[in-house]
């Protein structure tokens, strides 16, 4: 008999998705939200302190949480530095944050919050002697559940709707910053619904758009007008034309009528309220843990990392057309308590011989994560926008151990 070991956190969320229903037409949803979202800024910001307090002090302990609303953004948490220089970034909080919301495009002082007029107010204190006993030992940050997936469904081995989700916020920004669409601002968020068959997309279903506008795009006439704006340079140039039907395709921009009271004026961003568009955008479970603002001693980040790395492998080895690996950890030890392998049906050998090949191959602990994934370096401010996962230019998205899985497997 195969027994698995499945653990689930006290406090954390459990977001299961059967695969097995999607056996026959049947519709799934994934949204994103682009880089002048509250709660993306208050990640950007987050990681934005992370980044110069990691390129001073490569060791640095760092924790750091951010909120933001109208006039104001508010950064606390917890960050112990070992060097001088990582002092001195501390210092320099303040100048980060309004060079990040600058960088995001809150310039206009009519938004209500701007980089210039906001307040700043910084309270960060060190880590926990406790926590840090553990840490110091190469052990785990915390304890958790960490869970990492890859599906062929896309080139980047993404579900197709947080995919479109993501590439679409990227467009828009890209879109607002090149003046394409004159009175874009920072805030918007996107929604796909894909139809499947038999786990295979096979058109796509319903799109959503709303875009933080400037006072002239009011009214129904211009909405329309900025509706066909929209779908021209930012929805279709994103969309697969294998599976976009522009005559079937149900398409809304801007649903309520207008958008232009937005940003953390029209909603308070807080970091790690955005965990599901972070991931895979509901495909497969969380482990709750968000990642912005956190070193890589924290698994809740670097372990999700590399189970995203292992099961990006696995199916580039093509050993499962499906893949989610879930990690487990307990605070102050380096192994993990559990690894657990699931394909949903798809593995080309037993799912216990993967689970092998995965602690044979790949390195689990803390330590091993951050060596091989090269996680010491200041590359977190861009991980807060348009997805974590499915880039390039991230070492948890190689693909270099494949031939190593494929060749030890014998398939």
């Amino acid at each position: 008999m195969l027994w698995y070991l499945f653990t689930i956190g006290g406090t954390s969320n459990f977001m299961v998705m059967n695969y097995k229903a999607l056996n026959g037409s049947r519709l799934f949803t994934s949204e994103s939200v682009s880089m002048g979202h509250p709660d993306k800024v208050s990640d950007q910001i987050s990681d934005a302190v992370l980044d110069s307090l990691i390129a001073a002090d490569p060791h640095v302990r760092c924790a750091c949480e951010t909120l933001c609303t109208t006039g104001l953004v508010v950064v606390a948490g917890e960050v112990t530095v070992h060097k001088k220089a990582g002092v001195d970034a501390l210092n320099n909080v303040e100048k980060t944050v309004r060079k990040t919301l600058r960088r995001i495009g809150y310039t206009d002082p009519t938004m209500k919050f701007d980089a210039d007029s906001c307040a700043v107010i910084r309270t960060l204190h060190s880590q926990s002697g406790d926590i840090a006993m553990g840490v110091d030992k190469e052990g785990a940050g915390d304890q958790g559940l960490m869970f990492g997936f890859a599906c062929r469904e896309t080139p980047r081995l993404m579900p197709l709707p947080i995919d479109l989700s993501h590439r679409l916020v990227e467009r828009h920004a890209n879109v607002r910053q090149r003046g394409l669409i004159k009175g874009l601002r920072p805030d918007a968020k996107s929604q796909v619904t894909i139809e499947y068959d038999h786990q295979k997309p096979v058109g796509i279903h319903t799109v959503v758009f709303s875009t933080q506008h400037t006072p002239d795009w009011n009214g129904s006439a211009r909405q329309a007008q900025l509706k066909r704006l929209v779908t021209k340079h930012i929805i279709e140039p994103c969309m697969p034309k294998r599976l976009y039907n522009r005559k079937k395709v149900i398409i809304h921009v801007n649903p309520t009528g207008q958008f232009e009271i937005g940003g953390p004026h029209g909603d308070t961003g807080l970091t790690g309220r955005k965990i599901i568009v972070d991931t895979y955008g509901g495909r497969g479970r969380h482990g709750g843990g968000a990642f912005s603002g956190k070193d890589p001693t924290k698994v809740d980040r670097s372990a999700s990392y590399m189970a995203r790395y292992v099961a990006k492998n696995i199916v580039a080895a093509r050993l499962a057309d499906i893949c989610e690996i879930q990690l487990s950890y307990a605070i102050g030890l380096p192994d993990p308590l559990s690894v657990r392998v699931d394909t949903n049906e798809t593995a080309r050998i037993d799912e216990a011989r993967i689970e092998q090949l995965v602690r044979r191959f790949f390195p689990l602990t803390p330590k091993g994560i951050i060596k091989h994934l090269k996680l010491r370096r200041p590359i977190y401010e861009q991980t807060a926008r348009h997805g974590h996962f499915g880039r390039t230019g991230f070492t948890w998205e190689r693909t270099d151990m494949a031939k190593k899985l494929t060749a030890a497997a014998g398939v």
